[in-house]
C-alpha cells in the first residue's frame, strides 16, 4: 500500500508539471472530448430520440433518463480509467507511473485557462477589440459581440476566477485523494452540468440531476478554493498593492452566495475584492437577458492587465493546494 501511495504521490506531482509545461496540446486526443461525445450519445439516445419523435414530454421520466445518463456515463468512465491504469502498472511500474502522470496532466486545466485567457489579453493589448471578442467567446457562455473592452477584461476576470475552483482545485484535490479515476469521474460529472445543466427548455429536467450533483461535488472544492485564494491574494499583496487580502476576505463573507449556483461566487468574490472589481451582473446568452447579482465593489476601473492578475492568483491558489496536498501524501508514505 506503501508503494502505491508513493507512486501516486509522484504521479501526482509529476502531472502538476506537465500540466504547467504543455497544458493541452489541441494536436493531441483528449480524453474530455471523448466524454463530451460520449455525453451527446447518451442525450441522443435518451432524450434527442424523444423528442425528434414529437411525444409528449414527460418529465419525471426525463429526470429518470438523466440520472440514468449520469450513473451510466460516470461508471464507464471510472471502469475505463481503472482498467487502464491497471494494465499499465501490471506491465511495468514506470509506465504506470508515466501513464498516471499524463492522465492527471489531462485532468488539470491550469495552463489551458491561463493560454486561453492571455490570448484575451494579448488582443486587448493590440487594441483589437473584435478578436478579443472572438477570443472571450471561446473560454465563456455570454454573447460577447457587443461587449466593450472592459465588459471584455470583466469576462475574462470572472472565468479565470470561477474555473480555478472547477478547473484547478477541484480536479487537483479530488485526483490526489482516488488518483485519476477520481479525477476523471469528477470530470465526467463536471461535463455533463456544462452540456447538459441549462435550466432551459430542453434540458431543465433531464439536465436536473447533472447540475445539482456538480454542485455537490464543487461544494467542498470551492470553498477550499476561496480560502486559499484569500491567503494567496495577502501572499501577492506582500509584493505588490496590486491586490488586496484584506478585502478579498470582505468581499468573499459578504458576496459569496451572489449566484444562481452555490458554489460559482466563491472564488468569484475573492478576485473581485482581491482587485477592487465588481463582477457579475445582468448579461445576454444567446440573446437572452439573464439577470444576476453582482459581486464586489468598482473600487476602479477594470484595464488589460487584471486578466493577467487573476491568473496569477489561479496559480498561487493551484501552488498553495499543490504543497499541502503533496507534504500530505509525503507524510501518509513514510508512517
Amino acid at each position: 500500500m506503501k508503494e502505491l501511495m508513493l507512486y501516486h504521490t509522484i504521479s501526482l506531482g509529476l502531472g502538476i508539471i506537465l500540466d504547467q509545461i504543455i497544458g493541452d496540446p489541441h494536436s493531441m486526443p483528449h480524453p474530455i472530448r471523448a466524454i463530451g461525445y460520449l455525453i451527446s450519445l447518451l442525450e441522443n439516445r435518451f432524450l434527442g430520440a424523444q423528442l425528434e419523435a414529437g411525444r409528449t414530454r414527460n418529465g419525471k421520466k426525463e429526470k429518470r433518463r438523466g440520472v440514468l445518463t449520469w450513473f451510466i456515463l460516470v461508471l464507464i468512465v471510472a471502469l475505463v480509467t481503472l482498467a487502464l491504469l491497471g494494465i499499465c502498472y501490471w506491465i511495468n511500474i514506470y509506465i504506470g507511473v508515466l501513464v498516471e502522470a499524463i492522465l492527471t496532466c489531462y485532468i488539470l486545466a491550469a495552463r489551458s485557462l491561463y493560454r486561453e485567457s492571455m490570448a484575451v489579453y494579448k488582443e486587448l493589448e493590440r487594441q483589437d477589440l473584435n478578436t478579443a471578442r472572438f477570443a472571450l467567446s471561446m473560454i465563456v457562455g455570454r454573447d460577447t459581440d457587443k461587449l466593450d473592452a472592459e465588459d471584455v477584461v470583466k469576462a475574462a476576470v470572472e472565468t479565470v476566477a470561477e474555473n480555478t475552483s472547477d478547473g484547478v482545485i477541484a480536479p487537483l484535490f479530488y485526483t490526489a485523494i482516488g488518483g485519476p479515476v477520481l479525477g476523471f469521474i469528477y470530470k465526467a460529472v463536471n461535463t455533463q452540468d456544462s452540456m447538459l445543466g441549462y435550466r432551459n427548455l430542453r434540458y431543465e429536467n433531464y439536465g436536473w440531476f447533472a447540475a445539482k450533483a456538480d454542485d455537490v461535488f464543487n461544494f467542498l472544492p470551492s470553498r477550499l478554493s476561496a480560502v486559499l485564494m484569500i491567503l494567496g491574494s495577502r501572499i501577492l499583496s506582500l509584493f505588490s498593492n496590486e491586490y488586496n487580502g484584506k478585502r478579498a476576505r470582505e468581499i468573499w463573507l459578504r458576496d459569496r452566495l451572489n449566484h444562481k449556483s452555490p458554489n460559482s461566487a466563491q472564488t468569484e468574490s475573492v478576485c473581485a475584492g482581491a482587485l477592487g472589481l465588481k463582477l457579475g451582473g445582468t448579461h445576454l446568452y444567446k440573446g437572452v437577458i439573464v439577470e444576476k447579482p453582482t459581486i464586489g465593489d468598482e473600487i476602479r476601473k477594470p484595464e488589460t492587465k487584471d486578466i493577467k492578475r487573476a491568473n496569477n492568483l489561479m496559480f498561487i491558489t493551484e501552488g498553495l493546494l499543490a504543497v499541502i496536498l503533496l507534504t500530505v501524501l509525503i507524510l501518509i508514505t513514510m508512517i
